[in-house]
């Protein structure tokens, strides 16, 4: 009877009501905004399936790992938040705990991993270039893996699941290696192999980036298709590896640093409202990958515009029409770039019957010069061939949605 009213003691909100009631808010926010934007993603990458590169799946990975902890802690927390107390019961502390490590280290994997690959494939192209979807396949299942051991580890007595200081959540006992060996170890092995080391692998895989592409141009120009070198690619890479490493730092290393100083200090010292704050910076991670994306990647944009063009179009009942901005070559105007020159780059004569499929030819239908085109139809009496030109160098192509 005293342990389970000592249990219950500790499922009691030990900051202000008014500090639970705003984490509840925020916690709705983010619960809103990664449903959505993860969500999109997913969308927007299942629309795409067929033109996904490799590195891309980690990506979605990132989105399904997020939208996996979405849908197993908000729901919980925030009614636990706005009642002042933890409501679900010992054992479902212990199934939220576990979701919150899985997911969480999952996500923090995923992006180690992505930024190896990254690393590989801009420093070292003739490597990089034949990573697979099938490695892609196998890296993803080793994330997974990775993360069930540290997730499974307290339900098999390594380390100690318990409700967090604060009373409305529930996470590893940071408390346990003031007294267990055990859990010393865990909380250990925990800091080094899923905080030290990925934000090492993290920043060195990004730092060789950053020098790659500032200290040598055709490093990246070797790595990339034809279609992909531009000055744009060089300002993206750089503005998406600042932007995993600030989410990374700023998502992850509060609480790892108020985790470490109740582990290795004087638990007592370390107040709840300390624990939520950095809890609440934990739990911002679910919402960063949809925002980066959205906000650094042209390509993705422009599919979900013309999605949601397509979709409006479907719901008020009319027939999907091509975009103005042009994704497609097929239902748009022909016409014949007179600057360009009369051979193809493999050396064949342009027949007087070619035409070009201009993603422009709104432009050029109302007056204004095309700039170069990026495929050319060859007639070959009733059949046409689609050619793509050596020309094509300023615009990444639409297939690619990351």
């Amino acid at each position: 009877m005293e342990n389970s009213s000592d249990t219950s003691a500790l499922f009691v909100s030990s900051i202000s009501k008014e500090h639970d009631v705003l984490m509840g808010a925020v916690y709705t926010v983010f619960c809103v905004l990664s449903l959505t934007g993860n969500g999109v993603l997913l969308l927007v990458a299942y629309q795409k399936r067929s033109t996904l590169k490799p590195a891309e799946y980690f990506i979605i990975n990132l989105s399904i790992s997020d939208l996996g902890m979405t849908l197993s802690l908000f729901p919980l927390a925030i009614p636990s938040s706005f009642s002042h107390r933890w409501l679900f019961g010992e054992l479902v502390c212990q199934l939220y705990a576990a979701c919150g490590v899985l997911f969480g280290l999952c996500s923090l994997t995923n992006l180690t991993a992505l930024s190896l690959v990254c690393c590989v494939k801009v420093c070292y192209p003739n490597y990089g270039n034949k990573f697979s979807s099938s490695h892609a396949c196998l890296l993803v299942a080793a994330v997974w893996c990775y993360a069930f051991i540290f997730a499974v580890g307290p339900l098999a007595q390594w380390g100690h699941y318990s409700a967090e200081p604060y009373g409305t959540a529930c996470c590893i006992d940071w408390h346990a290696p003031n007294h267990e060996p055990s859990a010393m170890s865990y909380i250990l092995c925990l800091f080094l192999f899923c905080y030290a080391l990925p934000c090492s692998i993290i920043f060195v895989s990004y730092t060789f980036i950053l020098l790659t592409v500032g200290g040598s141009r055709q490093a990246v120009l070797q790595h990339v298709s034809p279609q992909t070198k531009t000055a744009n690619a060089h300002a993206l890479i750089i503005k998406l590896s600042v932007a995993v490493c600030i989410g990374f730092l700023v998502a992850w290393t509060p609480y790892a640093a108020v985790a470490m100083w109740a582990a290795f200090g004087d638990a007592l010292l370390v107040p709840p409202i300390a624990f939520a704050v950095a809890a609440l910076f934990a739990k911002s991670s679910t919402i960063y990958n949809p925002l980066v994306y959205l906000l650094c990647k042209p390509n993705f944009r422009q599919c979900l515009c013309k999605d949601s063009t397509t979709l409006r179009q479907r719901i008020s009942g009319g027939s999907p029409q091509s975009d103005p901005k042009g994704y497609s070559g097929a239902n748009l105007p022909r016409h014949k770039d007179p600057r360009l020159p009369n051979r193809f780059s493999n050396g064949q004569q342009q027949e007087s019957g070619a035409c070009l499929c201009s993603s422009d030819g709104a432009a050029a239908a109302a007056g204004d010069v095309a700039p170069p085109k990026r495929t050319a139809c060859v007639l070959t009496g009733s059949s046409c061939t689609e050619v793509m030109l050596r020309q094509d160098s300023a615009h990444i192509s639409q297939g690619a949605f990351l």
